[in-house]
């Protein structure tokens, strides 16, 4: 029971590497499972912390599962998705750069016994994210293929408008949303760590 939590980060990094498969494989079966093992990789996100704090297990080991399979988990899948021409390569790039940028600064205050908390705005952008990338990898499996932003085709004609081509419509929408999300959280972190790069400063003065 006190293994759980890794238990649940481990699992989040093997279904990584089986949703990764099945988006390349390009097929609305694929997608549907895919969105499945998503969803269930999601949901661990939130219970291994959770058991981890209540079970007061919470270790290095822990900590480091924890925060390696949330940001393989999410930029695997994009990867995937940007090869698809699914999602714009720059919308990968804005947020795997705030991901490298956040565990920087995580490591410096940590290496001067400081935390750097999470944001409010880094909070949101986690759950817009995994909506967003759940709604695509679903509106795929539903066989939507006629209304996105990412290629643009925006047609509405009663062929277009039903549920699955809204859905990736929608998708998408959210996916900028993220994306901007994603930007302020990094600019939040980057306030956050101000207080450490001065404290530095005030000591090479003195």
């Amino acid at each position: 029971m006190r293994n759980l939590p890794n238990i649940l980060s481990i699992s989040r990094l093997l279904a990584t590497v089986i949703v990764f498969i099945l988006v390349l494989v390009n097929q609305p079966w694929a997608f549907l499972v895919a969105t499945i093992l998503f969803f269930l990789a999601s949901v661990t996100d939130y219970l291994d912390g959770y058991l981890a704090r209540r079970l007061k297990v919470v270790s290095s080991l822990g900590v480091f599962l924890d925060l390696t399979a949330d940001k393989v988990f999410v930029a695997a899948v994009l990867i995937a998705l940007v090869q698809l021409g699914l999602v714009p390569a720059w919308v990968t790039f804005i947020i795997i750069t705030r991901e490298f940028l956040v565990s920087g600064l995580r490591s410096v205050a940590a290496s001067k016994g400081k935390v750097i908390p999470a944001g409010v705005w880094g909070k949101q952008k986690t759950f817009i994210t995994l909506v967003a990338i759940g709604a695509l990898l679903l509106a795929k499996g539903l066989g939507a293929h006629q209304l996105s932003l990412f290629p643009w085709m925006v047609n509405f004609t009663s062929q277009t408008v039903n549920f699955a081509e809204i859905l990736l419509l929608v998708a998408d929408g959210l996916i900028i949303l993220a994306t901007i999300w994603t930007l302020f959280s990094g600019i939040e972190y980057m306030i956050g760590a101000l207080p450490i790069f001065r404290s530095d400063a005030t000591t090479a003065q003195k």
